[in-house]
């Protein structure tokens, strides 16, 4: 494996093994995903300026990775993308980047796994010539349904599922060798494409809670795997929870009201203390 500074996309690629008959490698047209993926015309700026190129890395399917497809209460998994976007240096805030994957998982009819990269400028590319890795790198996941009221449309059913690999917010270094490790496709489930989906989402649902434990994680089985999910969603509402008392306090000039701030944020630390114990 690639030292974790250095890693790229095709290192992701190349760490889930993807059978040759799966391939694609194909580019999206980027007029494509604007036509189908972007709400409003911010939007399809976005598509149009924030992404430098767009791959179709691979097509899961019963004829190319042997999994049966699923079909059942509204969700239809007849096959899994693997997408790969180069987002420009200009559109590397957060809030750009998030967006940006959002709309490429609601662009996509399939469900999709989305290696997300942010192009460093030019300014910081090497002497010798050789490509930079990026500055950033991510892996994101989203269930898909069918949409209720449109007929063949498909929309994201649950929240994004998301695991930077690279970047400001990774957190402990040592999680991407793991999660990588961890996402083989030879390591998932295979009773279906659904379960295959889901054995990633819980491979980066594991890395987001290795971030917090330091101990990367895989659940045993469905039950774990869904207790794992509703620990970390605790542990991010509590962060974010304390983080704004934390706030509140340092702005507060009465002294009776810090005490009680402080007393609320002790309360939330240990909340948050029974949370990670949890994951």
């Amino acid at each position: 494996m690639t030292a974790t500074q250095h890693l790229t996309a095709d290192d992701v690629v190349k760490a889930l093994a993807l059978p040759e008959r799966a391939r694609v490698d194909q580019r999206v047209p980027k007029k494509m995903l604007a036509e189908h993926g972007a709400p409003t015309a911010t939007d399809r700026r976005l598509l149009t300026d924030g992404i430098e190129e767009l791959q179709w890395i691979a097509a899961l399917k019963p004829g190319t990775v042997a999994i049966p497809e699923h079909r059942a209460d509204g969700r239809e998994y007849l096959e899994v993308a693997v997408l790969s976007v180069q987002v420009r240096a200009t559109h590397g805030k957060a809030s750009q980047w998030l967006r940006l994957a959002e709309l490429v998982h609601r662009a996509v009819p399939y469900p999709v796994l989305l290696i997300q990269a942010l192009v460093p400028s030019a300014a910081a590319t090497p002497d010798d010539g050789s490509p930079s890795p990026p500055a950033q790198l991510a892996l994101s996941l989203a269930h898909k349904r069918a949409a209720q009221n449109e007929a063949g449309k498909t929309v994201l059913d649950g929240e994004l599922v998301r695991s930077e690999l690279l970047g400001p917010d990774t957190g402990n270094p040592s999680v991407a060798g793991p999660v990588l490790e961890a996402m083989a496709l030879d390591r998932q489930p295979h009773q279906d494409l659904m379960a295959l989906y889901q054995g990633w989402m819980d491979c980066l649902i594991a890395a987001e809670a290795a971030r917090l434990t330091g101990n990367f994680r895989l659940p045993s089985g469905p039950t774990a795997a869904a207790a794992q999910r509703d620990a970390l969603r605790a542990c991010q509402r509590l962060e974010q929870e304390a983080a704004r008392l934390r706030s509140l306090a340092a702005k507060e000039r009465q002294i009776a009201k810090q005490v009680d701030l402080n007393l609320a944020l002790q309360r939330l630390q240990a909340d948050l203390n029974a949370a990670r114990a949890r994951l």
